[in-house]
């Protein structure tokens, strides 16, 4: 995503700040202090830069997007929050084996070209004990849940009608099953992960084992 769409995306989802907020608390509250942690496919960076704000964290986000690599960088400085943003592919990171104590990836995995070699990657850069999380949209959620989840962004009336598209005539199509995933993860050194379900999607946590 670059460009006008790398900026119609970042607008739109700024409008559910809360959410990402939400979510950085959740992630905060396990984390040990000066936790290293990398974001896969943070797009404009607002979970990153609201997880900075909650405690010393060394937060590293790599997106494959020119543009949202510079939203975000722009968004952190504008926050004061410090993120390193920077540019890359999620099946091949560019960082050391064991090096961070967390990989989050929020609404992204299903856009992957290589998602298995993105949670091989994953695991690999993660130090022995390291905790992943994956959340993302089921394959199976329903038009009332996208709905809903639409009507609480306060978009503006062809925001909401262009993101209503999205979610059902292309998101959801490239989304997994929790079989999918499974299956997925027992193709890698995680070897299972631990399911939560929302109406919308999952929440996965995976454990590099020591």
């Amino acid at each position: 995503m670059e460009g006008l769409l790398a900026t119609w995306y970042a607008r739109n989802t700024l409008k559910s700040l809360a959410d990402y907020r939400a979510t950085a608390q959740r992630i905060a509250a396990n984390l040990p202090p000066h936790a290293a942690v990398l974001e896969v496919a943070p797009g404009p960076g607002y979970l990153a830069i609201e997880l900075a704000k909650l405690g010393a964290y060394r937060i590293t986000g790599l997106d494959i997007s020119q543009s949202f690599v510079r939203i975000a960088t722009e968004n952190a400085a504008r926050a004061g929050a410090v993120v390193d943003f920077r540019q890359g592919e999620a099946a091949a990171l560019p960082f050391a084996g064991d090096s961070f104590d967390l990989v989050v990836c929020r609404a992204a995995f299903k856009n992957f070209t290589d998602p298995l070699g993105a949670l091989r990657e994953m695991h690999r850069v993660l130090r022995p004990g390291g905790r992943a999380l994956v959340i993302d949209l089921r394959n199976d959620a329903s038009d009332e849940a996208i709905d809903d989840i639409v009507d609480q962004m306060n978009l503006s009336a062809f925001d909401s009608f262009m993101t209503r598209v999205i979610f059902k005539h292309s998101l959801r199509k490239r989304a997994y099953s929790r079989e999918e995933l499974a299956q997925m993860f027992a193709a890698t050194p995680f070897g299972a992960g631990h399911f939560d379900e929302t109406s919308l999607g999952f929440e996965i946590r995976l454990v590099k084992r020591p």
